[in-house]
């Protein structure tokens, strides 16, 4: 790209990829670095540069749509099937700095340069689609993408974790309309995945057993919060659901992470994850805005154990009525414990009804 940033390509059959990216562009500045807070034994990522990032931009100047003769976006191309770049306001960024052991007056809050790697993920270059509208096939070449960047990310020394996500929806507090994905790489292991792993490690002392695995097979077995299913994945409301509309999505064989699924996990999931997405859409009159989470192992590099872990989606919504949001107020947000609008069973059921 024109600043120095990388611009990938992917495409189901062969393209010629000519186009060169002619913008006056400055190499982008970040701030980036990570503070860890000794209260809660996690990193906190601050990218103050973020604030100056383009905001919900009219359609036609949207960045993330193909170039034309009379404008010039962040794909030089005038069609695109999958694309993937480096952001230009990263939350953490490859620039390595000489900080200080701690920050200013507060020796016991280490300081780190912000490492890592931020990408977008364009699924198509249609401004008005989703990734719900996707057809499998596409959907297929996107899971490949993810497979492939976790890959080559977690392989970088240094990083700890690799996370695939999508923002859907202004609520959520998407800045681009136009149908997009994130991947983080991570210089740590996040507070989620580390928490989660110590529980694995706990259950296969006291059980003998894999904690995923007997999740689903319980969810499997019983039924009554099973959305959709096929010969590959089950799409479950957890029972212990956080959010008012929580869907998981996990593999029935075991894999660590996106790149260990073969081809037909991933074209069982491009066939059922747009079924999955569009019950959230039309569930009320408008779509739900949401989160969707891929939750991997840490890489191999990180040195925590990834033996028992199980790859899953997790599918988020803060809508809890049509005319209502869930926000997160003083327990959530102060004690981080949620107190949920809705139960798991029912929300299972309206959402298996949704056609």
């Amino acid at each position: 790209m024109a600043d120095g940033r990388t611009i990938r390509y992917y495409d189901a059959t062969p393209v010629a990829r000519v186009a060169t990216d002619r913008r006056d562009l400055l190499a982008a500045h970040t701030t980036s670095q990570a503070r860890f807070d000794p209260l809660l034994g996690e990193w906190v990522v601050v990218a103050s540069h973020r604030q100056s990032r383009t905001f919900l931009p009219p359609a036609d100047l949207c960045p993330l749509c193909p170039s034309t003769p009379g404008r010039t976006t962040e794909i030089p191309e005038t069609d695109y099937q999958v694309a993937v770049f480096d952001n230009r306001f990263p939350s953490l960024t490859t620039t390595r700095e000489q900080l200080p052991a701690s920050a200013e007056g507060a020796p016991s809050t280490e300081l780190r340069d912000g490492f890592g790697k931020c990408e977008v993920v364009c699924f198509t270059s249609a401004h008005d689609s989703s990734f719900a509208q996707l057809e499998p096939g596409r959907v297929r070449l996107v899971m490949d993408v993810w497979a492939e960047r976790s890959a080559e990310l977690g392989d970088l020394d240094g990083i700890g974790q690799v996370f695939c996500f999508e923002n859907s929806g202004p609520d959520i507090g998407v800045t681009l309309a136009h149908p997009h994905g994130q991947i983080y790489a991570y210089p740590f292991v996040t507070p989620r995945v580390a928490k989660i792993t110590g529980k694995l490690a706990d259950h296969r002392k006291a059980h003998g057993a894999n904690l995923f695995g007997d999740i689903l097979a319980a969810e499997r077995a019983a039924r009554l919060r099973v959305v959709a299913a096929n010969a590959e994945w089950t799409a479950f409301v957890p029972p212990f659901a956080r959010w008012p509309y929580e869907v998981q999505i996990y593999p029935h064989r075991q894999v660590p992470d996106l790149p260990d699924l073969d081809d037909a996990q991933r074209d069982a999931f491009a066939e059922l994850y747009p079924d999955v997405l569009r019950r959230f859409a039309r569930r009320f009159p408008a779509p739900m805005p949401y989160v969707a989470a891929w939750n991997q192992a840490p890489t191999l590099k990180s040195g925590v154990p990834r033996s028992d872990w199980w790859l899953h989606l997790q599918l988020f919504s803060i809508r809890r009525a049509a005319d209502k949001l869930k926000y997160l107020a003083g327990s959530e947000s102060g004690m981080n414990v949620f107190i949920s609008d809705t139960t798991p069973e029912q929300v299972a059921a309206e959402l298996r009804e949704v056609r």
